[in-house]
């Protein structure tokens, strides 16, 4: 066996024990969704002794008006399609007219949105709470503890990373083409929508892919943005109320995690 050939098969070793590496948290929730409380807490790693548990613990779940698990699916679901489409329509159109325009005012601009994607979630979180309250107080748009402020902000925290991607797909789209479409007598509404977008299929996907996950699993800014305990919660705000202070129900946690993992 050549060098070549040895080096080929430890890579593929490592990568195999990567994967399993990474699978094994995914395993333990599957296999502590299928377990009551107190046999997660005395065997954790163990396989459990009856699966039908996992169906009762879904059925608890679903059932449960507290949580009310059915609306933070429809929520996160409502959330997430139209958060995606603000940010990939808009983001799509804002980066194609950053590289059609060839001024230093439209580079200044991308310079800014790039500028954009290195700043912490952190440092803007408070302020931007403080001012969607100041917005919803002057204007009466309903910025907090609604479906219109969680999508204008994932608009807004989505948008820096999704033009990048978009000015950097349409540098390699030749001006000729739509240099003909404008000869045929389209607008340039019709160019972006009819000549241009079609282009965009593979990076679109990977827009609405990376923006899709975060958006789903996200934590922090339905919380600061939706709040505990109103209305409108999402599903990782519905799986937070299972971790009590003081009483946490594992076995609920658990089957809560894998029931928002099944729709990613």
């Amino acid at each position: 066996m050549t060098n070549k050939k040895v080096a080929l098969v430890l890579l593929e070793i490592l990568a195999l024990s990567l994967v399993v590496f990474f699978m094994i948290p995914l395993a333990l929730v599957i296999f502590n969704s299928a377990k009551g409380n107190v046999e997660i807490i005395t065997s954790p790693l163990s396989l459990p002794e009856n699966w039908g548990n996992l169906w009762v613990n879904i059925q608890s779940i679903w059932n449960n008006p507290n949580i009310r698990y059915s609306q933070a699916l429809f929520n996160s679901t409502f959330i997430t399609f139209f958060s995606l489409m603000a940010i990939t329509i808009s983001s799509a159109m804002a980066a194609w007219v950053l590289v059609r325009t060839k001024t230093k005012m439209s580079m200044f601009i991308f310079m800014l949105f790039v500028a954009a994607m290195v700043i912490p979630f952190q440092v803007v979180m408070f302020p931007l709470v403080r001012w969607f309250g100041i917005v919803q107080r002057t204007t009466g748009l309903p910025m907090l503890r609604s479906y219109f402020g969680i999508i204008i902000a994932y608009m807004g925290f989505g948008s820096s990373l999704s033009i990048f991607l978009f000015h950097g797909f349409i540098k390699s789209i030749p001006l000729d083409i739509e240099e003909a479409a404008y000869i045929d007598g389209c607008s340039k509404f019709k160019t972006f929508f009819l000549v241009v977008l079609p282009i965009l299929k593979p990076i679109y996907v990977t827009v609405l892919i990376l923006n899709g996950i975060w958006i789903w699993n996200d934590f922090l800014l339905p919380m600061l943005i939706l709040g505990k305990g109103t209305p409108v919660q999402t599903i990782p705000l519905a799986v937070n109320n299972f971790a009590g202070a003081f009483v946490t129900s594992y076995d609920l946690l658990m089957t809560a995690i894998l029931m928002a993992l099944v729709p990613i």
